[in-house]
C-alpha cells in the first residue's frame, strides 16, 4: 500500500491542481528548438516558391544536426540571412518632376546637362507608370465575354472583347493589348490560328488560351505554338486573374530591362558621387554606395560559398539587406580602379550585375539562389571610362561631368562651401565675412583642379585660421579680403600660365587637356647645323613623338607650298621642346601646334601671341578633331588668349558650349593646316637668327 500511495502521489504532482495558473505552467515548458522557430518564420515570411522550398530543406537538415556542430551554425546563419532580405519590399518612386528638379538644383550648382538627362529619365518613368494595362478577350460566347469584361474592368484594366480571331487581329492592329485571353474553338479563325498570327506580328504580347475541350494534346499544341499559359473551362476566375497579373508583371519587367545603367565619368571632385545621392533623394529610394577601388576578388561582390564557418554573402546583397528594399539606388564608385590582373578580375561579376537581361536572377555564391535586382537603379562612376572593358562600357550610358568654370566655382563657394565650412568650424556670417575678391583669389591662385575638393580644403584651412584669430581677438568680427586671405594661407602655390607678351619665331601655344582641367603649353623649336636629326625633349610620350614626326614629314612634303627650301633638312637638325620636362606629356592634341611652330621657324614668320590652337594633324595636312574642348577653351580664357583655332570636326562641341565658356574668345574652325597657318602666322618676316 505504501508503494502504491507514493506512486499515486508522484503522478498527481504532474497533473494540474484545481485553481493552478495554467499559463505559468506553460512558461515552464521547454522552449521549441531554434529550427522550429525558423520554420514558423519561414512560413510567415511570404518567400518566393523556389526560395521557400530551399529554406525548408535547409531547416530539415538543421533538425537532424547536433546544435553544437559547426554545420548547425552555418545553416542557422544562412536562414537568418534569407529571412533578412527584402524579397517583397520595394519603395514607391516619387516621380514629381518639379520636386526632383528642385532637389537637384538645391544640391548642385551647374551640371545642367547631367540634370537634364536625369530629369528625362524620371519623365519617361513617370509616363510609363501611368500606362493602363490592356486586355483583349476573344470568345465566341457573348455571356463569357460580358462576364470576363466586368471582372477585369473592376480590376482596373482596359478591356476589349471580340468574338473570333479575325476580329482580334483587327483590334490588335488598331491598338495592341498587353495580354490576350483567347478561346480555342471559334468560327472564322480559331485560337491556334490566332496564336500563330500573334506570335509573328506581336511577339511580346502575353497569350492565355481557354477551352472547354482541355486535353493534354491541345495543351501541348498551344504551348508549342507560343501560348504563355493554358486553362480549361469552366474558368477558375481567381486563377485567371492571378495569371493575368503575373503576365503583366513579366511584361512590365521586360520593358524595364531596357532601362539605363548610368555611368558618370569625369575628373575628381566634380560631384559624381553626391549627385547619385541626390537622384536617390529625388526618387525617394534607398541608397547605398560600394567603392570598387582596389577590388580584385569577385567574392567581394558575389560572396563566398558556404563551405566554412566564416563564409559571408557578397557586398551587393549585404547592401540590399541594409537598405531594406530590393529597388534601391546602387552606386558602384571608382569602377575604373578595380584591379584586373592574373590574381582576379572583379569586373567579370559586373557584366552580369549591370545586364538587365541577367540581373533579374542574380545568384550570390553564399545564398546559391536567385535574387531579383532588375528593380535597382545602378549608377557607376569612373574618372576615365576608357579604362573599362569594352563589354562593360556597352552596358552603360556614359554621362560626362566636365570641369567647373570659374564663375561656377565662385557661385558654389559663395552659396555652399563657405557657409558649410563656417558652420563646421564654429563660425557664422556675423563673425566672418569672406569678400568676393578673396574667393576669386583662392580659386585662381590656391587651386588647380577641375572639381572642388582642393577648393574645399583651402576654405577649411582658412576657416581654421579665422577661428583661432576670432578667439584671440575676443570675438571681434572679421572681413576677409584677398590680402588677408593670402596672409593667412601663405604664398600662392600656383600661378596661371599666361600668353606670351610678344610674338616669337618658332614658338606656338597649344591647348591641352589634363586630369586637372585644361592648360596651355608652349611648343619651342630650333634649327641648327647637323645631320638630319629630329630631337624631341620635354618628357614626350610615344603618341606625341609620332605627332612631331608627322609634322616634320608634312612640312618636308609641302615645303614649296609654304615657300621653304626643299633641302632645308639636308644639313640641319630640328629640335622640338615642350617646357616643364618633369611632367610627362602625351596625346595627339599638340600635333597642329608643333607643325605651326616648325612653319614659323622655317619661314621666319612669328606666331601671333594671342593665338592658341589644338588638333591632331594627318600626314596629308588635315586637322582632325580632339576631345576636351570645353576645358581647353576655359584654359584659353584664363591665360588671356583671344583667338582659338579648333578642328572643324569640333563644331558641334563648340555650338553646345555655355556662353560663359566662349565669351571673349574668337573661335576659328579649320579643316586643313594651310587654313590654320593663314590665321596664326603674322605676315611680317623676322630674319632667322639660327640659320
Amino acid at each position: 500500500m505504501g508503494w502504491f500511495n507514493i506512486r499515486k502521489g508522484t503522478a498527481s504532482d504532474n497533473a494540474p491542481r484545481e485553481g493552478e495558473d495554467l499559463e505559468q505552467r506553460q512558461k515552464q515548458a521547454p522552449p521549441p528548438a531554434e529550427h522550429e522557430l525558423l520554420r514558423h518564420r519561414l512560413e510567415d515570411a511570404g518567400l518566393p516558391d523556389e526560395i521557400h522550398e530551399a529554406a525548408l530543406a535547409e531547416c530539415e537538415r538543421m533538425a537532424g544536426t547536433d546544435p553544437s556542430s559547426p554545420e548547425y551554425a552555418i545553416g542557422f546563419n544562412y536562414l537568418e540571412f534569407l529571412l533578412s532580405l527584402p524579397w517583397n519590399t520595394t519603395t514607391k518612386d516619387d516621380l514629381d518632376i518639379i520636386r526632383a528638379e528642385n532637389v537637384l538644383n538645391a544640391r548642385h550648382h551647374g551640371l545642367q546637362r547631367v540634370k537634364d538627362r536625369i530629369l528625362e529619365f524620371l519623365a519617361v518613368k513617370n509616363l510609363r507608370g501611368k500606362h493602363t494595362p490592356t486586355i483583349l478577350l476573344v470568345d465566341d460566347e457573348a455571356i463569357a465575354r460580358e462576364n470576363l469584361t466586368i471582372v477585369f474592368e473592376n480590376d482596373g484594366y482596359e478591356v476589349t472583347a471580340v468574338a473570333n480571331g479575325l476580329e482580334a487581329v483587327k483590334a490588335m492592329e488598331k491598338k495592341p493589348s498587353d495580354v490576350v485571353v483567347s478561346d480555342l474553338k471559334m468560327d472564322g479563325m480559331d485560337g491556334l490560328e490566332l496564336l500563330k498570327v500573334l506570335r509573328k506580328r506581336w511577339p511580346d504580347t502575353k497569350v492565355i488560351m481557354l477551352t472547354g475541350y482541355a486535353t493534354v494534346k491541345t495543351a501541348v499544341d498551344a504551348m508549342r505554338q507560343g501560348a504563355d499559359q493554358y486553362l480549361g473551362k469552366p474558368v477558375n476566375l481567381t486563377k485567371l486573374r492571378a495569371l493575368v497579373q503575373e503576365m503583366l508583371e513579366q511584361s512590365l519587367r521586360a520593358q524595364q530591362l531596357h532601362g539605363p545603367v548610368l555611368c558618370f565619368t569625369g575628373p575628381p571632385g566634380t560631384g559624381k558621387t553626391s549627385i547619385g545621392k541626390a537622384i536617390a533623394e529625388a526618387l525617394g529610394r534607398k541608397f547605398f554606395r560600394l567603392s570598387l577601388a582596389g577590388l580584385r576578388d569577385e567574392a567581394e561582390l558575389r560572396g563566398h560559398r558556404r563551405t566554412y564557418v566564416g563564409a559571408m554573402p557578397g557586398r551587393i546583397l549585404q547592401g540590399i539587406q541594409k537598405a531594406g528594399a530590393r529597388n534601391p539606388v546602387i552606386m558602384l564608385d571608382e569602377m575604373d580602379k578595380a584591379v584586373q590582373d592574373f590574381h582576379g578580375d572583379a569586373t567579370a561579376v559586373l557584366l552580369e550585375l549591370l545586364d538587365p537581361e541577367q540581373n533579374a536572377a542574380f545568384v550570390d555564391h553564399y545564398m546559391g539562389l536567385p535574387f531579383d535586382l532588375s528593380g535597382a537603379l545602378f549608377i557607376c562612376t569612373a574618372n576615365a571610362v576608357e579604362r573599362l572593358p569594352a563589354p562593360l562600357r556597352d552596358r552603360m550610358e556614359v554621362i560626362e561631368f566636365s570641369s567647373y568654370t570659374r564663375p561656377e566655382k565662385f557661385e558654389i563657394a559663395t552659396r555652399y562651401l563657405i557657409p558649410e565650412q563656417l558652420r563646421q568650424h564654429g563660425l557664422d556670417d556675423r563673425l566672418v565675412s569672406v569678400e568676393p575678391d578673396a574667393v576669386t583669389a583662392i580659386i585662381m591662385h590656391y587651386t588647380r583642379e577641375a572639381g572642388l575638393r582642393g577648393l574645399r580644403k583651402q576654405l577649411a584651412s582658412l576657416c581654421r585660421k579665422l577661428a583661432r584669430q576670432v578667439l584671440s581677438e575676443g570675438g571681434k568680427s572679421l572681413a576677409v579680403d584677398a590680402a588677408m586671405a593670402e596672409r593667412l594661407l601663405g604664398p600662392p602655390p600656383y600661378s596661371s600660365t599666361s600668353a606670351q607678351t610678344e610674338a616669337k619665331v618658332g614658338l606656338a601655344t597649344s591647348l591641352v587637356w589634363t586630369e586637372n582641367g585644361g592648360e596651355i603649353i608652349f611648343v619651342e623649336t630650333a634649327r641648327m647645323q647637323g645631320s638630319k636629326q629630329l630631337i624631341l625633349t620635354g618628357s614626350l610620350g610615344e603618341v606625341l613623338r609620332e605627332s612631331a614626326q608627322t609634322a616634320l614629314s608634312f612640312i618636308r612634303s609641302h615645303a614649296e607650298h609654304f615657300g621653304i627650301a626643299p633641302d632645308f633638312f639636308e644639313s640641319s637638325d630640328i629640335h622640338v621642346h615642350i617646357p616643364a620636362g618633369a611632367v610627362t606629356k602625351e596625346g595627339p592634341s599638340a600635333g597642329v601646334a608643333i607643325t605651326l611652330a616648325l612653319l614659323s621657324l622655317l619661314t621666319d614668320r612669328p606666331v601671333r601671341r594671342d593665338v592658341a590652337l589644338t588638333g591632331e594633324l594627318s600626314l596629308l595636312g588635315e586637322v582632325l578633331p580632339v576631345g576636351g574642348i570645353r576645358e581647353k577653351l576655359m584654359a584659353a580664357q584664363l591665360a588671356g588668349i583671344s583667338t582659338v583655332i579648333l578642328p572643324k570636326g569640333c563644331a558641334a562641341s563648340v555650338a553646345s558650349m555655355e556662353d560663359e565658356v566662349v565669351q571673349d574668345l574668337e573661335v576659328h574652325l579649320v579643316s586643313t593646316m594651310e587654313e590654320a597657318a593663314d590665321i596664326a602666322l603674322e605676315n611680317e618676316v623676322i630674319p632667322d637668327r639660327n640659320a
